[in-house]
């Protein structure tokens, strides 16, 4: 992954359609930001659609700033976004319904 940060840096390479979007630095991160309690807030947040990050805590049952780190761990997957709202109150929203990871089996990629 490094390598490729660099060469597309450098101008050595370009991105394609069919490349990943979204890159995690191991499985076990990827695998924090999906766990059970974050499935459920990705459920909640779908069905429920809440007006604000505010509402979605009082939904969850979770403290707004446990929340909010939640919430920009799922966005730099790509899994949560957060849209602007009226009067710029930020809007959580789940863009997808499944995530699909790719992972290679060679330990140096």
């Amino acid at each position: 992954m490094k390598s490729r940060t660099i060469a597309i840096t450098r101008g050595n390479h370009k991105s394609v359609s069919s490349e990943p979007k979204v890159w995690a630095t191991s499985i076990e991160r990827f695998a924090n930001v999906l766990s059970l309690r974050n499935r459920a807030l990705l459920e909640t947040t779908r069905h429920e659609k809440p007006g604000s990050v505010t509402k979605l805590a009082e939904i969850s049952e979770r403290s707004k700033s446990n929340l909010s780190r939640t919430l920009k761990a799922l966005s730099q997957f790509g899994i949560e976004k957060m849209k602007k709202g009226k009067r710029s109150v930020l809007l959580p929203h789940v863009p997808c319904e499944q995530v699909m990871p790719r992972l290679s089996l060679n330990s140096s990629q």
